[in-house]
């Protein structure tokens, strides 16, 4: 018995002399947590700063160019004769009148025809198709023609609206053409925005008894609907400085406009969709591969100025229409 209580208060003096032995352990684990936590830091850091400075060129260089363009041409930018005055072929003075109305008016008439042809595509895919390979094949083809070049755009609509269809260079072959180039565009921007929308919506729409069509019109479309503002306004942007579908389709010449005529037969009617129409961004092509103006670095330096000032005002409108409607579904 004694013998037995010697040896557990032996053993017990041994566990006692081991306890120590564990600090210097923690101590050490300590130590390489706190190594390995700067490592991580230091990774962390270094990462964010190459990060920071790659944006930080990325901006510089958007910055520097845009500063360029804006003030190479400031002098025409509040020039109200430039602004409005016809362009000049052989003597300087000339302007931009016809083609800054052109431009706008082929940014309308494509943005008529594609929103609501993609906002029905959109909803179709979105809500309503079945989730098969056909489905999943129409979503390929239409991410793959949204990174289709212009110009490929430009020559099918010079062989089909242009000579097949028998329109000639003309608003209506330049608007088509521009069509053609947004639509796969914004049907992805209305997509993506329609499957943001959480399914807790949907079923909250149909568990109240509307039925689905409802449900997309009155509950899913205006929750995407800042989403989809903001799609459609930079999407403009883009389709107002395309320049290389519309050389062969719109056409490069820009007949005198006259605004009293109702005549839509006449070139000088400026509501006519059948006559030809230069764009600014034509325009600004043209001239410096053919211009023979006096003045041609100015009207050129002039011109990208304006365009520059649309695409941006394009851009700081889809950021505030986009707030603005956000606040208001909220």
């Amino acid at each position: 018995m004694a013998a037995s209580v010697d040896k557990m208060v032996a053993d017990q003096g041994t566990v006692g002399a081991r306890l120590p032995q564990g600090a210097p352990n923690r101590a050490q684990s300590e130590k390489a947590e706190n190594a390995l936590a700067r490592r991580i830091a230091l990774r962390d850091k270094f990462a964010t700063g190459v990060l920071f400075a790659i944006v930080a060129a990325i901006c510089v260089l958007l910055f520097s160019l845009i500063a360029y363009i804006v003030a190479s041409g400031a002098g025409k930018l509040l020039d109200a004769s430039f602004l409005t005055g016809k362009p000049e072929q052989f003597k300087e003075g000339g302007g931009i009148g016809p083609e800054l109305f052109n431009s706008f008016y082929l940014l309308v008439l494509t943005l008529l025809i594609s929103v609501p042809i993609a906002l029905g595509g959109a909803i179709y895919l979105t809500e309503y198709a079945p989730k098969n390979r056909l489905t999943h094949f129409v979503k390929t083809a239409i991410e793959a023609l949204s990174s289709l070049p212009s110009i490929v755009v430009g020559l099918f609509g010079f062989l089909f609206f242009v000579l097949q269809m028998g329109w000639g260079f003309s608003i209506l072959s330049g608007a088509l053409a521009l069509t053609m180039f947004n639509l796969p565009i914004l049907v992805r921007v209305i997509q993506q925005a329609l499957e943001a929308i959480p399914n807790d919506q949907r079923e909250g729409g149909l568990a109240l008894g509307a039925s689905r069509w409802e449900t997309t019109i009155h509950v899913l479309l205006p929750a995407a609907l800042p989403a989809i503002i903001t799609g459609i306004i930079l999407s403009a942007g883009r389709v107002f400085g395309e320049a290389a579908a519309l050389i062969y389709t719109a056409g490069q010449s820009a007949p005198m406009l006259d605004f009293t005529s109702f005549d839509f037969s006449s070139a000088s009617c400026p509501w006519n969709v059948f006559r030809p129409a230069e764009t600014l961004a034509v325009h600004i092509w043209k001239i410096n591969s053919e211009g023979v103006v006096p003045d041609l670095d100015a009207v050129s330096s002039g011109a990208a100025a304006v365009l520059m000032v649309c695409i941006l005002a394009f851009n700081l409108l889809a950021r505030f229409v986009g707030r603005l409607a956000s606040k208001n579904t909220r």
